[in-house]
Parts: C-alpha cells; structure tokens; sequence
C-alpha cells in the first residue's frame, strides 16, 4: 500500500507540474532572483541595520525601478532605432537573398539549398478552347512525361491552375519559420494579464525569499527524516549558493554585453545599434544559444550597407564573446560551478523542447543545482569520490 500511494503520489505530482507547468518555471525565476536579493540584503546589512523585509523590497522595487527608468530615459532614441529596424531588417534579408544567388553555384548557394528567391512567372494555364472550334494535335499529349515529372515533383507548390508556384523567397521563408517559433516558444505571452501576472509573481518571490530564507531553509529540512537533514542542509545551501553565484554573474555579464555591444555597433557604423545592444543585453541570459540569437540581426543590419560590414559585424561579436568566456566569466565567477558546454547544450535543447522559452530560461540553473546534488549525493555520499562541488572556494568557505 505505501508503495502503490507513493508511486500514484510521484504521478499526479507530475502531472501537476506538467499542467502548471508555466506556474512552477515563472515560481522557480522568482526563487533565484530571490536568492540573489537574499546576498544583496546580507551585504547591504552588514553596514546599514534595517530590517531584512524592507531592504529586500527596497532592493527589488529600486532595480525595477531603475531598469523602468533605463527605457524612460533612452525611450526616444530606442522607438526611433527600433522604428528603423523594423523597416531596414526586411532589406537586409532581401540583400542577403540577393547576394546568396550571386552565388548559387556555389558552397554557400548549396548550403541554403537552392533558389530561394527569384521571381521567377509561373507557367500560364492551357485557356479551354472556344466552342465549336477542333482542338490541333488533339491526339498528342499535352506535354511529355518528363515535363509532367518535374511538373510533379513533391516540394514544388502549384497554382490553382496547375502552374508551379514561384518559390518562396528567404524573407518568407525566415518568417514562416518565426512565426511556427514564436507560437511554440512564446505562448505563453498570449495574453498581457498572464504576462503581468508573472512579472507580479517573480517580484514578490524575490522579496519575500530575500527577507526571510531561514524560512523556507527550515521549512524544507522538516520533510528530511532526522539522520539525513544535516546532510540535507549541506546540499541546499550548497545549491543556493551555486544559483546565486551563476545569477549575479549573468547579471552583470548582461549589463557589460549590451554596453559593449552597443559602443562597437556604433564604431561600426551599423544602424540602429542602441536596440541591438540591448537584444544583445537580454539575450545574454542565456548562455551559449543567447549570443547566436543577438548576433543574427546585427549581421543582418550590417549587410544592409555591405556584405564587408556584416563580415565586420560577425567579427566583433566573435571578439566580444571570446572577451567575455576568457575574462569577465572568470573574473566574475571565481567560485562556480562547472558547467560542461555540451552538456549545457542539451540541458538547454531538452528544456525547449519539453517547456518551450521559459524551459529555456531555467535550463542552465537548473542544471547547476542538479549537477551540485549529483555531486554531493551521489559521487561523494555512494561513489565515494572526494569531487569539489565548486571550481574554486576561498579561504572564508
């Protein structure tokens, strides 16, 4: 009977989760950022004494605050910019379309598989003939089987009179492909309230995990049996500090990324570098495929002036990256957790797969805790391997 009411227990949790699923991932971001405003609070106490409620919400409130202030401020140069992307992208991929079948006979024509965007006149359908009138060659076949063959070869759309269709552009094809993406990935923001229910959401867990975590800590240790909370203890606090480390890290790394980027978009000549920048900024929060993202359409906007500034473009971000995994990641991030980049990678591809953009989100920390708890309860505890959790600890630690 426990055996049966824990397994039928283990299910409908799961089904719980995977039903409100958006809930519990929109629950877990409120979580790590409240672990962050937990460490801001410890260290603002330690100079100024105040109470912990009040200077988390002073915390949270005040960055809100400030990054609503950020897009006040920069609000016109940001809608003029964003107004010019808009309307220079859409060239900018027709120059790429161009300049691919420039060189369709190439590498680079057989990797994008083909014409994808000559006009070329659809084949006009046979007119019926006139009433009373003889058909010539009436007894040849209207075309031959070759001809008939290509006609209906499977890939190539055709007309409501039996004409091929002309092929799809690459900017049809780009948002065609968005569009399927952004019902899958972004469903979630369907409706504004659900959107300003989950900011609400994260905001309130970040205040209430940064004032008071002993609670919560305590709460937890209390499903532990006895023997085992000490050991429970260690692996929380081991996985919040780990989740901690990594959010502060990204945050300043988003902050820096979109600064440089934006300055080098700018030296660059490259149009509306402000709003790239802050793409870049945002998408920095995810690591490794964030980057790919944020770059793709400033190599698009660099080729609306020439194919040597996108060339440019996809140098600088190279750089900037490279700048960012040798320096500033490990400067920032001294003590961490090591994340395998493959392993990241597929962490990152199973999580969009199953939860879509918030999973996205949430691969990476939850890979981190994961991985300390695999560390810690299993090599240490069963295997007997005496791993460090942390690349590197201090003295204090």
């Amino acid at each position: 009977m426990r055996a049966a009411a824990a397994v039928i227990a283990m299910y409908l949790l799961i089904r719980l989760i995977w039903v409100a699923q958006t809930v519990f991932l929109t629950a877990f971001l409120g979580i790590l950022f409240g672990l962050a405003v937990s460490a801001g609070v410890d260290w603002v106490r330690a100079r100024i004494r105040l109470p912990r409620g009040l200077l988390a919400a002073i915390i949270v409130l005040g960055s809100a605050g400030a990054i609503v202030e950020f897009f006040v401020v920069s609000g016109p140069v940001l809608a003029t910019q964003s107004r010019e992307l808009r309307t220079k992208l859409p060239e900018a991929i027709d120059k790429i379309d161009t300049w691919l079948q420039a060189r369709q006979g190439g590498f680079l024509g057989s990797l994008v598989g083909g014409r994808s965007g000559s006009s070329t006149t659809a084949t006009p359908a046979t007119a019926p003939p006139e009433p009373g009138r003889a058909i010539p060659n009436a007894s040849r076949p209207p075309a031959s089987d070759s001809a008939l063959a290509a006609a209906n070869q499977p890939g190539q759309p055709q007309t409501a009179g039996g004409a091929q269709a002309p092929p799809q552009t690459l900017r049809e094809r780009i948002l065609g492909q968005l569009a399927g993406l952004s019902r899958y990935f972004f469903g979630f923001v369907s409706s504004t309230i659900s959107v300003v229910a989950g900011l609400i959401l994260i905001l309130v867990l970040s205040i209430y995990v940064g004032a008071d975590p002993d609670t919560y800590h305590d709460g937890l240790m209390l499903l532990f049996p006895r023997p085992w909370r000490k050991r429970g203890g260690e692996v929380l606090t081991a996985i919040s500090v780990a989740l901690r480390k990594w959010l502060v890290t990204q945050l300043i790394a988003m902050v820096v990324i979109g600064i440089v980027s934006t300055v080098v978009l700018l030296i660059l000549g490259v149009k509306a570098a402000v709003p790239l920048g802050v793409i870049a900024g945002l998408l920095e929060f995810i690591p490794t495929v964030g980057p790919i993202l944020s770059a793709l359409p400033a190599v698009a906007m660099g080729f609306v002036d020439s194919p040597e500034k996108a060339l440019a473009v996809v140098i600088a971000y190279i750089a900037i990256q490279q700048m960012e995994n040798y320096l500033l990641i490990p400067f920032l991030m001294r003590e961490g957790v090591d994340l395998p980049p493959a392993l990241t990678i597929i962490a990152q591809a199973l999580m969009a797969l199953i939860f879509g953009f918030l999973g996205l989100l949430c691969a990476v920390p939850a890979l981190a805790a994961t991985m300390v708890a695999v560390k810690m309860l299993y090599v240490q505890d069963v295997v007997g391997e005496p791993v460090e959790v942390f690349e590197e600890l201090d003295d204090d630690d």
